[in-house]
């Protein structure tokens, strides 16, 4: 193997493998850097405050919800509850690699791991993204007393979308979650 060809390698090692195997495992770096809105914290990597928000391909928020980790587990993967959640049509497959298509297909995607109560991993993509491009969503769930925090990493996703993602996340789930379990 030549030079150049292992500098090649160890590159693609880095990149997008890396970046999801972290946000599967979890970062142990990650600092709270503000709060988003009255509920939803929004953690950002530390030493991340360097990084311009439009170059920023990840983010991770923190909601409480009043109801158990089961129940907002459920209401995430069926497509009667979500819709009933969000206002819009969904298509939800409660299943491993079952297909989803959310607020009347803008967003599409696929259960990637789905542990009952505990966690919800999604290859994720709104339909203005180009061909093949896709995130990844994880959902964990945090019982805490009488409420579950719900811990969302969300990465991979294209330089300059970060603001609108991040805000969407309060706009269209969390706030509608709440409302929905008050």
């Amino acid at each position: 193997m030549t030079e150049n060809n292992r500098e090649m390698k160890s590159d693609a090692g880095i990149t997008r493998r890396n970046v999801l195997n972290a946000t599967a495992i979890g970062l142990g770096t990650i600092g709270v850097a503000g709060v988003a809105c009255a509920s939803v914290l929004d953690h950002r990597q530390q030493g991340s405050d360097s990084i311009p928000t439009k170059l920023r391909t990840s983010l991770h928020q923190e909601v409480a919800i009043h109801a158990s980790p089961q129940r907002i587990y459920d209401a995430l993967l069926s497509s009667k509850q979500f819709a009933a959640i969000s206002g819009v049509p969904a298509e939800i497959s409660a299943k491993d690699g079952g297909a989803l298509s959310m607020f009347d297909k803008q967003i599409t995607g696929r259960n990637i791991e789905l542990v009952p109560g505990i966690r919800i991993v999604q290859a994720w993509r709104p339909g203005s993204w180009g061909p093949g491009v896709y995130s990844i969503v994880k959902f964990e769930f945090k019982a805490n007393g009488d409420k579950t925090t719900v811990i969302l990493d969300h990465s991979g996703f294209p330089e300059g979308d970060y603001e609108s993602l991040g805000g969407g996340w309060d706009s269209h789930y969390w706030k509608p979650l709440q409302a929905y379990f008050p």
